[in-house]
């Protein structure tokens, strides 16, 4: 009997597995209902139809069980994250007064996208034409929504 209930114990655990930790129908939860089976064959082929039944009810009420303490809201609640995002990639250039003729350097390669400062921020720029390296005077071409698009000086 002890086999029995060690099969159904790893099976509802791998399915409380599948279905927090690994997402999906995998392996967790084809070898969760297989230990269940196991265990619920096991009890029909030892103890009899009696027996059998009452495992087979006992199964189904108790994964039912687990299933709704898994999934209610609280138990969500508690593993679910708690922090949110409210940086934005790049602000409104044109708050910032960033337009077509602003000039800026270069902080980090673009290629095609890159950060670059202009009017003492940072902001993701990108290059319509080849690579601009480190350090770099750029001008601002255009500017398409949050999208700045620079080219480099040439001195």
């Amino acid at each position: 009997m002890s086999l029995i209930v060690t099969l159904i114990i790893i099976g509802i655990i791998l399915l409380v597995i599948e279905l927090i930790i690994i997402p999906g129908f995998g392996v967790a939860g084809i070898l969760g209902l297989a230990s269940i089976g196991g265990g619920i064959y096991l009890a029909f082929s030892q103890f009899g139809q009696t027996t059998g039944l009452i495992v087979l009810g006992g199964v189904i009420l108790l994964t039912g069980l687990v299933t709704w303490l898994t999934l209610r809201s609280k138990t969500w609640k508690q593993i679910s994250l708690k922090e949110s995002i409210k940086s934005r990639s790049n602000a409104d250039p044109s708050e910032s007064g960033i337009s077509a003729g602003t000039k800026g350097v270069t902080i980090s390669r673009i290629a095609p996208m890159g950060k670059a400062r202009l009017n003492n921020k940072d902001f993701e720029v990108s290059s319509r034409k080849g690579i601009i390296e480190q350090g770099k005077d750029v001008e601002v071409v255009e500017v398409e929504g949050i999208k700045i698009i620079v080219k480099q000086i040439d001195n």
